[in-house]
């Protein structure tokens, strides 16, 4: 008896008919030659799904490839699973404690290995030859899911400890697990049909561990060069160590400290490790003494306002007189402001700012001028000046908020020795595990809906939708000037997950299936389901995470 056929639909309206239980690889590969890059997901009737899973009714098909955000991700992902492999196929497991993927550097992610090899280039070279070897086989990335006490279990035997304390926690009674090969592991998110598909990528030993290179999604089939922004990559890994020192590397470690020792003591240690750090950057500026203006730049949602009034209020014990300043307020008028590609007005870009005004108002007061300072007003897309002077004498100094406070061309007329330049983002020193880090930028994102919501009324789809945009602008702004900073903050609390859960769960829940925002916002869910929530009465009135939540001493 032949089997059904059901007809897909595709994004350009083209439809064809397939039997009843085909895997939508096969699919996928039919129509591999309309598209640029890979195939790596598919989306049927709005669900997103793997390759290996199969035709079972008519459906709408859009197929996602390693050039879409969603489908570089996975890529990621599973490029992250044949590399833990591949060491462990390379040394021999009973020399192997533990593989660490930490965070981003450069375009890729450090890594390190504790256990009884050294490493070296010889050993990475060995390690990248296995990985080469692994693509050509073609292995298939097979999923099964077992109970989770079972893999609890499991992963004791398999001495990866991280993920059996993580299960510990788990709410959900199943857990998914990847098999490569011999190689079994857990993995949050999907994955690649199998390994052939993993074949951009590049070692490079680093610091005391190694980056593994893997392409952007404007390029997916390229490696690009490799270069770490090296002092960011010392405020991650100071962030890092400090986590370790604290017995929290992990959600698993997080859990269990909230769950054994509650939460106070934890906030409490943050908190004060956070202003002990701002204290130090105030006593810097104090010392250098003649520093009158303070640059303070970072992506959205780092805390740059809280941060420049705690800042303020240590400069004020070394005994100085900050004032606030806010680059926003030297907006050109609406009718002068740049235009994107689309379009829309471009506030993010540097000419949106009256960088000649701006200069010219500071130059003055660094003469000792009074001078008026202006606002502006969103409503009506005007500047205007409503009576602020400004006046500075030897103890006052400028405290300057505003994404574009590390670009030279911003302040290019005032003294260099005048300026301290401050680099503030919220770098996530928390993974998931072991061989599962989290993204900053999700982090972020999840601080950004807290706040949207509660302060404009945004919804988190709104934000979600927004985020891409956000992020090109800082792509663009931002981070090519990370590294002159005299120092970077890393506003990131080790606890703000299990705090934002509660704030930001009810929201993503509003976004329904038929929204195209929808699988980030599941994503989001799922991921936030490994934390333990933490109340906020114990949370300071003076927290950067205030800023998000809400509750805080000061006027933002």
């Amino acid at each position: 008896m032949s089997k059904r056929c059901y007809c897909v639909t595709l994004e350009d309206g083209s439809t064809r008919e397939y039997p009843e239980g085909t895997r939508f690889l096969e699919i996928a590969k039919d129509f591999q030659g309309h598209y640029e890059n890979d195939i790596v997901l598919v989306i049927s009737d709005g669900k997103l799904l793997e390759l290996y899973k199969t035709l079972e009714k008519d459906c709408f098909l859009r197929f996602l490839t390693t050039g879409d955000d969603i489908g570089l991700k996975t890529y990621r992902r599973s490029m992250s699973l044949m590399l833990v492999k591949a060491v462990y196929d390379t040394a021999g497991h009973d020399r192997i404690r533990k593989v660490r993927i930490h965070y981003a550097a450069g375009q890729g992610y450090y890594c390190t290995i504790d256990g009884d090899i050294s490493l070296n280039e010889v050993f990475l070279r060995q390690v990248e030859e296995t990985m080469h070897r692994i693509v050509e086989q073609d292995l298939p990335i097979e999923k099964r899911s077992i109970h989770t006490d079972e893999a609890v279990e499991l992963f004791h035997q398999y001495g990866m400890y991280d993920k059996e304390e993580l299960f510990k926690y788990r709410r959900s009674s199943r857990v998914n697990l990847y098999r490569m090969g011999a190689f079994e592991d857990y993995n949050y998110g999907y994955m690649v049909p199998s390994t052939g598909y993993l074949r951009y990528f590049a070692l490079h030993l680093y610091d005391e561990g190694f980056v593994i290179q893997l392409p952007e999604i404007a390029n997916p089939r390229v490696i690009p060069p490799f270069a770490v922004r090296e002092k960011l990559f010392q405020v991650q890994k100071e962030s890092m160590r400090w986590g370790d020192l604290q017995n929290i590397e992990t959600v698993g470690d997080l859990n269990r400290e909230i769950v054994q020792a509650g939460a106070q003591n934890m906030v409490l240690v943050q908190e004060a490790q956070q202003e002990k750090k701002i204290a130090e950057i105030a006593e810097q500026i104090a010392k250098r003494g003649d520093v009158k203006f303070v640059l303070v730049a970072g992506p959205s949602s780092s805390g740059k306002t809280t941060f420049s009034h705690r800042l303020s209020i240590q400069l004020k014990v070394n005994g100085m007189r900050p004032h606030p300043l806010a680059v926003d307020n030297y907006f050109v008028n609406r009718d002068q402001t740049p235009k994107d590609e689309r379009g829309n007005y471009d506030f993010e870009c540097l000419e949106a700012i009256d960088v000649e005004q701006f200069n010219e108002d500071l130059r003055r007061l660094l003469l000792g001028e009074e001078v008026g300072i202006p606002t502006f007003d969103f409503i009506t897309g005007q500047r205007k000046y409503d009576g602020r002077k400004l006046k500075m004498e030897s103890r006052d100094i400028l405290v300057i908020e505003g994404i574009h406070c590390l670009n030279p061309k911003l302040t290019e007329t005032l003294p260099d020795d005048r300026k301290f330049k401050i680099y503030i983002s919220a770098l996530t020193q928390l993974n998931v595990d072991e061989h599962n880090r989290i993204p900053t930028t999700d982090g972020r994102l999840i601080r950004r809906i807290v706040r949207d919501a509660r302060t404009r009324g945004t919804t988190a789809a709104r934000t979600i939708a927004m985020w891409y945009s956000v992020r090109r602008g800082e792509e663009r702004n931002i981070f090519p000037f990370q590294e002159e900073a005299d120092i970077m903050f890393n506003s990131a609390l080790i606890y703000e997950l299990a705090v934002l859960k509660q704030y930001v769960e009810p929201l993503l829940f509003q976004i329904t299936p038929d929204m195209e925002e929808y699988h980030e916002a599941k994503r989001l869910l799922k991921f936030l389901d490994y934390f333990l929530g933490i109340g906020t009465d114990r949370i300071p009135a003076n927290s950067l995470l205030r800023e998000f939540i809400g509750g805080g001493c000061f006027d933002l």
